[in-house]
């Protein structure tokens, strides 16, 4: 898990449960893209609500989540 900490100490994260978060204050959790199936069953990742694009097809869930972590990650935890 990548933690970015601003100098007025805000943490910024993709979420997960590898650390408990909420000892480190408050937490604004939001939504940073939605992870769906199409119509022929394959799994789109669409990163829209942090404007960015879609991802996939992918043929699994699993693959879907984890081109949406390493976009999050990539392009809106740590941008350029």
């Amino acid at each position: 898990m990548q933690l970015l900490i601003d100098p007025q100490g805000s943490v910024r994260c993709v979420y997960d449960e590898t650390l408990p978060l909420a000892e480190l204050g408050p937490l604004t959790i939001s939504r940073g893209s939605n992870v769906e199936p199409d119509e022929q069953g394959h799994w789109l990742a669409d990163l829209s609500p942090v404007s960015g694009p879609q991802l996939g097809p992918f043929a699994t869930r699993s693959a879907a989540l984890e081109a949406e972590r390493a976009w999050l990650e990539r392009n809106w935890l740590c941008p350029g």
